[in-house]
């Protein structure tokens, strides 16, 4: 039977403070802690728990069969712990009915990857025991930041145990060949792909409240249609998207909540259609295929590369510069200076720094807070350069 395979990510960076070259070697507090809070209440607020409490509701209603799946980033966690446990609870809530599975990805949703493989198994390792910590689950199901994918990240996912990855249903690698089946990555014996159907995804997440867009409005009986066009008992519909879509990016007046609120019920109205988490939608299908990805793909831009977050001279020498001062954090054995150095990983800040001005830039724009790409890499480097100056002094010398 075909499967409809929510997947949402939950990410909230740690916004960092103004920094200029005047504060290097006097202020070491980098993070713009109440920026991180306002923005935290703010879409708690407007997403997080009226949509949790809308999921709740619909599992209880459909009885189970409404299935649906998370990733919250190290960093949305930290936050969470922080500022807002009630925005914590109601996620455990949800876990609680068995119809949610919490995959696993980089603690830090970093580019660790590319650069760092023992910081990557690091990180992944430690949202693993987070996650099953706070939400009793053993992570089956990876995915690494930014849906970046690779048959080298395919091989290093299967070494570390997990059965299913997600990754972009994008048409370098698929070619004539749909989104809508699993996969299996190229040198793997067991792992499972899972390609988001991006035409459909985005349906949602950026194109629902668009009135120039030819489908407007977008309801759900529509959207149920839609998804029953597409045929095959071995089916699988992967719609992944930031779970902030959800009353932030699409506010409430646009109906973004009833659309959520009728859609289960749309899909389920169809008595062959199931709702399935990745790791029963993958776990129940044998591939239909081979995906070969030597380059490295994401779910963002056009491109559907990575050169949103290292595509100029900046990113590159930032992330260099960044990787560079691992080794010299690692002698100094202080949680500190590492979970400091972790939290300059993030994707995010690399992604303000992106010169990408063509048909992704309004993108670019509203998630960046920076007055401009070069204003994000100077405030970068001089927060990087204050920390690098602290873990070259001697061990006990007073800051």
């Amino acid at each position: 039977m075909p499967s409809v395979c929510l997947y949402l990510q939950v990410h909230q960076p740690c916004r960092l403070r103004r920094y200029s070259f005047f504060d290097v070697g006097h202020l070491h507090n980098y993070e713009d802690e109440a920026e991180n809070r306002r923005i935290l209440d703010r879409v708690a607020r407007k997403c997080y728990l009226p949509a949790n409490a809308l999921l709740l509701e619909l599992i209880d209603r459909h009885e189970g069969k409404f299935r649906i799946s998370f990733s919250l980033s190290g960093a949305a966690l930290d936050q969470m712990e922080r500022y807002r446990p009630d925005v914590l609870e109601s996620f455990q809530r949800l876990a609680a009915t068995g119809c949610v599975e919490f995959l696993n990805e980089t603690d830090g949703h970093s580019l660790a990857f590319l650069f760092s493989p023992r910081e990557f198994r690091a990180q992944v390792l430690r949202h693993a025991q987070r996650i099953r910590a706070l939400f009793g689950q053993r992570g089956r199901t990876f995915r690494y930041t930014e849906l970046i994918y690779s048959n080298a990240l395919a091989a290093a996912a299967e070494k570390l145990g997990y059965e299913t990855l997600l990754a972009e249903g994008t048409e370098k690698v698929l070619g004539k060949r749909t989104p809508n089946r699993v996969y299996r990555p190229i040198g793997c014996r067991k792992l499972r792909l899972l390609l988001r159907n991006y035409r459909l995804s985005d349906d949602v997440a950026f194109r629902f409240s668009d009135r120039n867009w030819s489908e407007y409005p977008l309801t759900a009986a529509k959207y149920g249609h839609w998804l029953h066009q597409i045929k095959g008992e071995d089916a699988v519909i992967n719609l992944f998207m930031d779970y902030e879509t959800f009353g932030e990016h699409q506010w409430p007046e646009t109906g973004i909540f009833d659309f959520l609120r009728a859609l289960p019920g749309e899909v389920l109205s169809h008595p062959d259609f199931r709702f399935k988490t990745p790791a029963e939608a993958a776990a129940g299908r044998q591939p239909a295929d081979e995906i070969d990805c030597p380059a490295l793909i994401s779910w963002a831009d056009e491109e559907r590369d990575t050169t949103a977050w290292l595509g100029n001279v900046m990113q590159q020498d930032a992330a260099r510069a960044l990787y560079r001062i691992e080794s010299a954090v690692r002698r100094r054995k202080d949680d500190g200076f590492l979970g400091t150095w972790r939290m300059l990983q993030a994707s995010d800040h690399f992604y303000y720094m992106c010169t990408k001005w063509f048909a992704d830039g309004d993108v670019h724009r509203y998630f960046n807070p920076y007055e401009s790409p070069y204003e994000a890499y100077i405030n970068y480097m001089n927060i990087l350069d204050d920390l690098s100056q602290r873990i070259k002094k001697p061990k006990g010398e007073p800051e």
